[in-house]
């Protein structure tokens, strides 16, 4: 038996339960509060240990090739004039400290800012969690010793109900991210403290309570989302600081009549399935990178796309149709065709990635600004996105009508493994990303550096890489 299945078999002693004349039914809450209390470097698999190192560097690197995106900026005006007042935490896009809650919300949106954040299902949860943990450890609050089993922690708690709940809460409107990124922020916090697995139970309680968040900011192609991460980790931390205060919270928070499976799915949740899980089918491990700063469903149709490129050999086009999978189909903005003004229309349009990869090649964060482009524009009125059932996600099917009367069919079958990088490939990645953007390749490797040997390094060279990021990087 692991020590995860005998800490999952164990009960409560009623004297550690003051006022209880009997031992409570365990919860999931229950369940994952003794889980994330146990979560260590002895506990926590080498392979799930070193894909946490990978999440760290990406959430930094693409962080840093983001300087330059208008975001950060915004954000941080906003938490500072919410939250005035000095403090020990960074803020990486200007170099200056402050207050924990304002730099939770301007970090959130450097690393949301391109759009090319790490990825568990629909769940953008490194944006979350790692500016939150950022400021928590330099304001004080934790040790950075902790600082990958707290991450484990968050990615667990947060991809464990994506996984279960996803596919019926997104096509209801909302936003994974939000959804289970508060339980995941809350539950990355409460490892970071140290907190016993009944506090826990109440901080997740709580972050229940806490979360929410809409996907039509993606159907209008507005910037909310962006701010949707920093203000989804501050719910997280109040669920945990008032769990530590001794709130009466939540224990059926997940699995209750009205709690978040119910209210957000519609349905009952698996209490068997999710139980099953925890500790055994690593959430961590599910977690996947976009090589290109679009939707993560639309990695697998710029992958394939650029074939098709190479394939059509700059012959004419006449038309071409893009089948996925209904899921994926469904989601806010996916189907739009324009016209464009922001980056958050195009990188979620299937017909704009399609169109302007076909003409311009592998898109970058520039390609993306490209809304009065006659020619894209042309194209992509002339794309149409498909729902096919048979299509899994993260897979595609492109059929392309040239006007010299071809028909090329470019099929294209992905799984997040296919882009669960290892560490050094995204090293590789991330400097030819930054290089995009006029950052040096050592700054990078800072970065891999503090990420293979954070206990050890400090963020002192996550200070100084962002230091000279921001002298380079192309404004």
């Amino acid at each position: 038996m692991s020590q995860f299945s005998f800490l999952l078999t164990q009960q409560f002693s009623p004297a550690s339960l003051p006022h209880r004349k009997r031992e409570r039914e365990m919860t999931i809450a229950d369940d994952l509060g003794r889980f994330v209390s146990g979560l260590q470097r002895e506990t926590i698999p080498g392979a799930v240990w070193n894909k946490a190192q990978t999440c760290l560097l990406n959430g930094y690197g693409i962080a840093m090739a983001g300087l330059a995106t208008p975001y950060e900026p915004l954000a941080r005006q906003a938490g500072q004039a919410m939250y005035p007042g000095g403090g020990a935490a960074s803020f990486l896009g200007s170099g200056e400290t402050g207050n924990i809650s304002a730099a939770i919300l301007a970090n959130g949106a450097l690393f949301h800012g391109r759009g090319q954040e790490d990825t568990c299902g629909a769940a953008h949860l490194g944006a979350v969690v790692i500016p939150l943990l950022m400021a928590l450890i330099e304001s004080g609050h934790g040790d950075i010793e902790d600082l990958i089993p707290a991450l484990v922690a968050g990615y667990e708690v947060g991809g464990l109900f994506e996984e279960l709940l996803a596919g019926a809460t997104t096509p209801r409107g909302f936003r994974a991210t939000t959804i289970y990124g508060v339980g995941a922020a809350a539950a990355a916090a409460a490892r970071l403290f140290h907190m016993p697995p009944e506090q826990i139970c109440a901080a997740l309680g709580n972050a229940v309570s806490f979360s929410g968040g809409l996907l039509q900011t993606f159907a209008e192609g507005t910037d909310e989302w962006r701010y949707q991460v920093g203000v989804t980790a501050q719910a997280g931390w109040a669920a945990t600081e008032l769990a530590r205060a001794g709130s009466v919270s939540l224990r059926r928070g997940y699995e209750g009549a009205k709690g978040l499976a119910m209210a957000f799915a519609g349905q009952p949740l698996d209490t068997e399935t999710a139980r099953a899980k925890i500790g055994r089918d690593w959430q961590t491990l599910r977690v996947a990178f976009k090589p290109f700063p679009v939707c993560a469903f639309n990695q697998t149709p710029v992958t394939a796309t650029l074939d098709l490129r190479d394939r059509i050999a700059g012959r004419g086009i006449e038309r071409a149709t893009v089948w996925m999978n209904p899921y994926e189909c469904g989601y806010a903005g996916m189907d739009s065709k324009g016209p464009f003004s922001t980056i958050g229309g195009t990188l979620m349009s299937i017909p704009f990635c399609v169109a302007q990869t076909l003409l311009r090649g592998a898109p970058s964060m520039a390609m993306m600004t490209e809304y009065d482009d006659a020619e894209i524009n042309a194209l992509v009125a002339r794309i149409d996105l498909d729902a096919d059932a048979a299509v899994p996600t993260l897979c595609c099917r492109i059929l392309v009508h040239l006007d010299d009367g071809e028909v090329i069919d470019e099929i294209c079958n992905m799984t997040a493994a296919d882009y669960a990088y290892a560490f050094d490939e995204m090293r590789d990645r991330l400097i030819r990303t930054n290089a995009q953007e006029d950052v040096s390749a050592e700054c990078v490797d800072a970065l891999a550096g503090f990420a293979a040997a954070s206990a050890e390094a400090g963020f002192a060279p996550v200070l100084e890489a962002f230091s000279t990021a921001r002298r380079e990087i192309r404004r």
